[in-house]
């Protein structure tokens, strides 16, 4: 069974920093494209970064210069540093796997909180 296991989310205050990670089972996960999102209370999911299999990074223009997204196939992890938080970053951020060979293959993780607030 796919799991996708998100891990380090909690609380900062504005202008810290956090790292997530996103840990996968049962898949290939070098033949997977990789992302976070983020939803907020009564908001959209919304697109936060992405990392294809080759290491290709895209990022939503909020978050451009702040945020890293990366990879460690050897350890089927996905990762996002955040930097500079602020209050508008809180979410629920999650990760989710697209096999790059067909995308029905598309799995979730649970996700895990982010609070920025002083």
């Amino acid at each position: 069974q796919v799991q996708l296991v998100e891990s380090g989310g909690g609380l900062v205050q504005p202008g810290g920093s956090l790292r997530l990670s996103c840990a996968a089972s049962e898949i290939t996960f070098s033949s997977y494209a990789m992302a976070w999102y983020r939803q907020a209370p009564a908001k959209q999911r919304d697109l936060v970064a992405t990392i294809s299999n080759s290491g290709y990074t895209t990022y939503a223009d909020s978050v451009k210069g702040r945020f890293t997204i990366s990879r460690d196939n050897a350890k089927n992890t996905v990762y996002l540093e955040m930097n500079s938080l602020k209050p508008e970053d809180t979410a629920v951020y999650l990760c989710n796997a697209v096999n790059i060979y067909n995308v029905r293959m598309n799995y979730w993780g649970k996700g895990t909180l982010v609070t920025v607030s002083s």
